[in-house]
């Protein structure tokens, strides 16, 4: 699977892996948040497009695109090619200045970075057709409420990773009793009552404490030991690799 990334200037914005780390995850006593093997999957499950350079927004709350105010760190009004009030309704949109190629099939899921909220802004997120799509798209935040919100040079400002094109349409979902399906059922009531008896025993016995959490999910298994078919404890996203021109040519 090829993820072409078509720089369409020299000065085009970083892209990366999504690192598994959250500032606030950081800041969580003991690192427990990291203990939530979904969360840090997520966190980097796809890649990351930065900000070129530091700029604050400021909305008056108008719905026109004058109603917001973008400023660089110097207090001028960064370039319009890189950041721009285009929409109104206090919306921040970043080119990317990048034109996204994925294989026949698949499409492009846009948005901010995973499980890093920003106050006072919102990611809009987009599922584009980068599979046949012959220019850029871009990417917009949302100011939440009228003030001032500072984008950071080097943060993380969209986050992208591919998925199946239309694949949503060909799922049914189904809402059936638990009662119907006696072995599903059966092995939630086992995993419910190891849950009560931890969190029951868990300032009682040195070694629950000492635990602190139960590692079932995260080691890939059943809480009656059975092991996942594919489990994955950890993404290992390759970086994007800079092309010379000699190999672009051929």
């Amino acid at each position: 699977m090829k993820l072409t990334c078509y720089a369409l200037r020299p000065d085009a914005p970083v892209i990366r892996a999504a690192p598994p780390t959250r500032p606030w995850m950081d800041a969580v006593v003991e690192n427990h948040a990291y203990r939530c093997l979904p969360l840090t999957i997520a966190n980097s499950h796809g890649w990351e497009i930065l900000a070129p350079f530091s700029l604050t927004a400021t909305w008056d709350g108008g719905v026109r695109p004058e109603a917001l105010t973008l400023r660089d760190s110097g207090g001028a009004a960064p370039p319009v090619n890189f950041v721009a009030s285009h929409f109104g309704y206090g919306i921040v949109t970043f080119h990317l200045w990048y034109l996204f190629r994925t294989e026949p099939g698949w499409d492009l899921f846009a948005s901010g970075p995973l499980n890093q909220p920003k106050d006072g802004a919102a990611p809009l997120t987009g599922v584009i057709e980068t599979d046949w799509l012959p220019y850029p798209f871009t990417m917009n935040w949302q100011l939440t409420r009228a003030g001032t919100v500072e984008f950071r040079g080097g943060e993380p400002v969209c986050m992208v990773f591919p998925v199946p094109h239309g694949a949503l349409q060909a799922v049914e979902p189904e809402i059936v009793d638990v009662g119907t399906a006696p072995d599903v059922e059966a092995a939630m009531r086992r995993w419910a009552q190891r849950r009560a008896d931890f969190a029951r025993d868990l300032y009682r016995e040195p070694r629950a404490l000492k635990d602190a959490w139960q590692r079932d999910y995260f080691l890939g298994r059943t809480p009656d030991g059975l092991e996942a078919p594919e489990h994955i404890a950890r993404l290992r996203l390759r970086e994007p690799l800079r092309r010379d021109d000699d190999d672009a040519a051929s």
